[in-house]
C-alpha cells in the first residue's frame, strides 16, 4: 500500500478511537483497523474503562486473517502486561501480520519504544508515518503526559459584537437550536466540564448532555470558585485543574473563568459560536488577559474548523505551542 492509502486507513482509525472517549479514561481511546488485500477483517477501539485494547478487539474479530494482513493503529501497542489483559505487541507478535502502521509513539515509559521494538524482533515490519490526525485525537493522553493535565477546550457562544449576554445577564438564547445540539456533542467526549462559580450560582447550568441515546455521556461537573457550592466538585483556580481525574476538559465559561484560563495559557482548544445578532451595550465574552502589547495576541492560534450550524457559525482554534 502506498503512503496516501496509509494516511486514509489510519484517519479512518481514529475515527473508531472516538467512539471510545471519554469512556476509556483513564486510558487513551485508540482505533485499531485491521486490513487483508484491501478488506477490512477487523476492527477495534479501546472499550469502557480502558481493556479490552483496541489491538485486541480487532485482533478477535479477525481470527487467521491477521496473518499477514496490515495493521494501522492510532497509539504504538502497549509492551508491559497487566493483570487487566495481556500486551498488545505480543498478540499482535502472536498473529504474525505483515506489516504495523503506528500513528504515535507512545510516550508511556512502559511501552515508550518498546512496542515497536518487540514487533521488529518478531519479524514484523512497522512504520511510524507522521500522522496528526492520530495525535488530535489522543490529544487528552498526550497532554496528560506532557503537561500533567487535562487536554482543555474552552467554548464560547456570542453575538457578531463579542457579547455573551444583555446588559441585566440575559442570555437564554445566544444561538439556536443546531449550535445548542453541536454543544452537547462536544460535551459527551469530555470528561470533565467546568464553569466560573458565578456562571454556577447565578444560573445552576445542568451541564449535562441531553443527545438521545447519549445522556449516559455526561461529563462530571466541576466549578471554580473560591467558595463552597453545592452538586458539584470546586477547583479554586486553574492551575488546580491538574487534580482533575480527566483527559478532556471543557470549559464552558463565564467571561471571567475564560479570561483567567487563557491568561494562564491553559486553553488548547477554542471552540467558538458565532450567533447572526448585534447585541450592543451587553456582558463582553472576555475579561482582561493581561496582554501588554498587541503583538502577544498573534500567533498562538491556528484555525482548524469551520462550518455552518443553522444560522450561527461555529469556528474551532487549536493552541500552537512549540516541543519542550
Amino acid at each position: 500500500m502506498t503512503a496516501a492509502s496509509d494516511g486514509r486507513w489510519l484517519a479512518a482509525a481514529t475515527r473508531l478511537a472516538l467512539r471510545g472517549r471519554p469512556a476509556s479514561n483513564r486510558n487513551p481511546s485508540v482505533g485499531c483497523i485491521i486490513v487483508q488485500k484491501g478488506r477490512v477483517v477487523g476492527r477495534g477501539w479501546t472499550q469502557s474503562g480502558g481493556r479490552p485494547h483496541a489491538e485486541a478487539m480487532a485482533l478477535q474479530m479477525a481470527g487467521e486473517a491477521a496473518q499477514g494482513a496490515y495493521v494501522y493503529v492510532t497509539l504504538e501497542p502497549c509492551a508491559h502486561r497487566s493483570e487487566r489483559g495481556p500486551a498488545c505487541a505480543d498478540l499482535l507478535a502472536e498473529a504474525r501480520p505483515a506489516r504495523v502502521i503506528v500513528g504515535v509513539s507512545d510516550p508511556d515509559p512502559r511501552t515508550a519504544g518498546k512496542g515497536i521494538e518487540r514487533l521488529r524482533a518478531a519479524g514484523i515490519e512497522v512504520a511510524t508515518p507522521h500522522c496528526p490526525d492520530c495525535a488530535e485525537s489522543l490529544a487528552g493522553y498526550l497532554t496528560r503526559a506532557r503537561f500533567q493535565r487535562p487536554h482543555v477546550t474552552l467554548k464560547l457562544a456570542m453575538s457578531l459584537d463579542g457579547c455573551i449576554a444583555l446588559a441585566d445577564g440575559s442570555s437564554q438564547w445566544i444561538t439556536g437550536e443546531a449550535a445548542r445540539a453541536h454543544v452537547h456533542s462536544r460535551r459527551a467526549l469530555a470528561d470533565a466540564i467546568l464553569v466560573g462559580g458565578g456562571t454556577w450560582r447565578a444560573d445552576a447550568p445542568r451541564l449535562d448532555v441531553r443527545l438521545p441515546g447519549l445522556e449516559d455521556r455526561s461529563p462530571s461537573r466541576w466549578v471554580l470558585t473560591s467558595r463552597d457550592v453545592d452538586g458539584a466538585q470546586t477547583i479554586a483556580a486553574p492551575h488546580d485543574i491538574a487534580r482533575i481525574p480527566a483527559q478532556y476538559l471543557y470549559v464552558e465559561g463565564g467571561a471571567q473563568t475564560a479570561a483567567s484560563f487563557l491568561a494562564a495559557d491553559l486553553v488548547d482548544r477554542l471552540e467558538v459560536y458565532r450567533a447572526p445578532i448585534v447585541i450592543g451595550n451587553g456582558l463582553r465574552a472576555m475579561g482582561d488577559l493581561g496582554l501588554a502589547t498587541l503583538a502577544e495576541a498573534h500567533g498562538r492560534w491556528q484555525p482548524v474548523e469551520r462550518r455552518k450550524l443553522g444560522p450561527d457559525i461555529f469556528e474551532a482554534f487549536v493552541r500552537t505551542r512549540g516541543e519542550s
